[in-house]
């Protein structure tokens, strides 16, 4: 029998009001106050959609957010009424911030890259001299970005964002002191596996005029992992960190020839590879949140979804 992938979706749920076709996950409002977010298998890299998806990719992505939002709900409460399926979250539907909170513990990915360009400061906050990439920062940094709904998220400074409006004052004292709490429990959990969460983003909206936590959280498509054993040892050699992310999937593509710039041809997916990053993806749930993957059957995937969201939307 062979694995199937769920690439795309289009079911009609009674009372459905929206829909919307992400990157990576299809949405869809129920009476415009409940979402059933249906995490498919698509994969993304450099603000492209690929185009052969992942067998189980969906499922370990909504699973380890399912059990970090679980591990944090004692620090804020969060958007999630179930999960009725391996590859489905219902939940809340909340007024979106219109900003994501990204918070680096370590000069890694975009900061060092800016880093290294010989800035000093990213989204206003100041860095001190001599880092190096990779580096642990003598404290975190929250570095916001601005919510894009179409191309880049851009980065946007604490100051810009109470000046321009887009937060209150209050409320985004209050993101803040979640960030910071979400990242040093993240990072607790992190350690107890053998790992660094190196950086990551959370994103908040209002319900009932209380904020929740939203989406997905400390997942490898929103964080960034380094392995704990040897880290040391290779930030005092010069050499690269094991990280646990998509990262390798982006360096696949770059040594084909792409970089999801004009003219570039997406290179070919074999079956083996498209088996690699989904056995890697399976690793990578193992080692970030010390559960066995168990794989559920991927024969007529979309009927299994359907069937569960529709139940789960009658207890509703």
């Amino acid at each position: 029998m062979s694995t199937q992938s769920l690439t795309s979706t289009t079911f009609q749920f009674p009372n459905q009001t929206k829909f919307y076709k992400g990157k990576v996950r299809d949405v869809y409002t129920i009476n415009d106050t409940v979402l059933v977010m249906v995490a498919s298998d698509r994969i993304s890299a450099f603000d492209v959609v690929l185009p052969k998806g992942i067998p189980y990719k969906g499922q370990v992505l909504n699973q380890i957010a399912a059990k970090f939002l679980n591990a944090t709900k004692d620090i804020i409460p969060n958007w999630v009424i179930s999960s009725p399926d391996p590859v489905v979250t219902i939940g809340k539907m909340c007024e979106p911030f219109k900003v994501e909170m990204v918070i680096r513990g370590y000069l890694a990915g975009h900061a060092a890259r800016t880093y290294n360009s010989g800035l000093r400061t990213l989204c206003g906050v100041a860095l001190p001299e001599g880092l190096k990439e990779n580096d642990k920062l003598p404290e975190p940094i929250i570095t916001p970005t601005t919510k894009a709904a179409v191309g880049h998220d851009e980065d946007i400074s604490r100051e810009e964002i109470l000046k321009q409006g887009i937060v209150s004052e209050e409320h985004y004292k209050q993101l803040e002191d979640y960030t910071r709490k979400l990242y040093a429990r993240g990072q607790e959990i992190a350690k107890s596996m053998g790992l660094i969460l190196v950086d990551t983003k959370y994103e908040f909206g209002l319900f009932d005029g209380q904020i929740y936590l939203m989406d997905e959280i400390h997942t490898p498509d929103s964080s960034r992992y380094f392995y704990l054993e040897g880290y040391q040892e290779r930030q005092d050699r010069n050499e690269e960190q094991k990280q646990l992310s998509k990262e390798f999937v982006r360096r696949w593509l770059i040594e084909n020839g792409f970089q999801g710039k004009d003219g570039q041809q997406i290179p070919e997916m074999s079956d083996e590879w498209v088996k690699e990053i989904s056995d890697r993806y399976i690793e990578l749930f193992e080692k970030v949140t010390g559960d066995t993957f168990v794989k559920h059957p991927t024969d007529d995937l979309a009927n299994r979804v359907e069937t569960n969201v529709l139940n789960a939307l009658k207890t509703l």
